[in-house]
């Protein structure tokens, strides 16, 4: 099948990600064309429309027509013009996706998507996170995936050898959605104390930069929303010991999805939680190293980009 994906801009780098696992674990492939830039984490792109000259533009009309998918992120939809394309006019003989990421208008206003799919019976609906599952009951949660063999998704040896300060790392897109004054919150209140922490903020760098700190780093605070991020699966891959608020329901859709309930998240659900967390893996080296072990165990054996490419691709299979 021919697959193209189309979004204003690429959610967290997660589309061309998922086109890179279609195309390398899957007969199937995927193509993804996007609108904008935002942010400064310079994600690689594919058909990125400012940067496309003629003969670009034209492929872009030519996956147009041939698509046996179109694979609509977020917000975009038909009615988004790409250059001198307009999706709507190329959906005769084509499957359509919806795959909501979180967005903002989409959080707050579910109804209204969840109307207008219902008007132009569209039924192939994805989420991104469990938590979305609550916001559009007709979707099919996808989960989001990194490839756990890229050499910046995989642990760095001799972290954990030597003395110095526990290294923590947070890399917030978006602050205000990332719990990040409650992290800051907490660090402050154990200045002083018998555990010293390092901390690595990484806000607005390229992806490439992120990844490598993060690396570097033994734990990896995501945020206290109830669900998790990309951020959190890149830590986890990168055998970090990761941080965050996992509810009871998205850690019951998680352990469907993988199969076990043993997950690897060190759970925090508030500013308490965190600094008793924060408290106990700076005071046991050991136990931060055996947490992050697992964490890389689990995201190669049970999240891997392999194992949700196949999934995505049985997806569209029995579209």
């Amino acid at each position: 099948m021919n697959i193209l994906m189309l979004a204003i801009n690429d959610p967290a780098g997660t589309a061309i990600q998922f086109c890179r696992a279609l195309n390398r674990h899957t007969p199937h492939t995927a193509r993804l064309a996007t609108l904008e830039t935002r942010y400064t984490h310079a994600w690689d792109k594919d058909l990125h429309l400012p940067d496309l000259g003629p003969d670009g533009v034209e492929e872009l009309g030519i996956l147009l027509r041939e698509a046996d998918v179109l694979h609509f992120h977020m917000t975009c939809d038909e009615r988004q013009p790409f250059g001198p394309y307009l999706p709507a006019d190329h959906l005769a003989g084509k499957a359509v996706v919806h795959h909501h990421h979180g967005h903002h208008d989409f959080r707050t206003n579910p109804q209204s998507f969840r109307d207008k799919y219902r008007r132009l019976g569209r039924t192939s609906l994805l989420v991104s996170t469990p938590d979305l599952m609550r916001l559009l009951p007709e979707a099919r949660w996808l989960p989001n995936l990194v490839p756990v063999d890229d050499p910046l998704l995989t642990p760095l040896p001799g972290r954990f050898g030597g003395p110095g300060p526990l290294r923590v790392c947070h890399s917030p897109t978006r602050k205000d959605l990332k719990n990040t004054d409650d992290f800051l919150a907490v660090v402050k209140a154990m200045e002083g104390g018998p555990h010293r922490l390092a901390v690595d903020l990484i806000d607005d760098v390229p992806n490439s930069e992120c990844l490598a700190r993060k690396r570097r780093s033994h734990v990896l605070f995501d945020h206290m929303q109830g669900y998790y991020g990309v951020s959190s699966l890149e830590g986890l891959s990168q055998g970090l010991a990761v941080i965050a608020g996992l509810d009871a329901w998205n850690r019951e859709q998680v352990a469907r999805f993988v199969g076990t309930d043993d997950l690897p998240w060190v759970v925090a659900r508030d500013r308490v939680e965190l600094e008793a967390r924060l408290r106990e893996l700076a005071a046991d080296r050991d136990r931060c190293r055996v947490v992050g072990e697992a964490s890389r165990q689990f995201m190669v054996e049970r999240w891997s980009d392999r194992i949700v490419a196949d999934r995505l691709a049985r997806f569209y299979e029995h579209l």
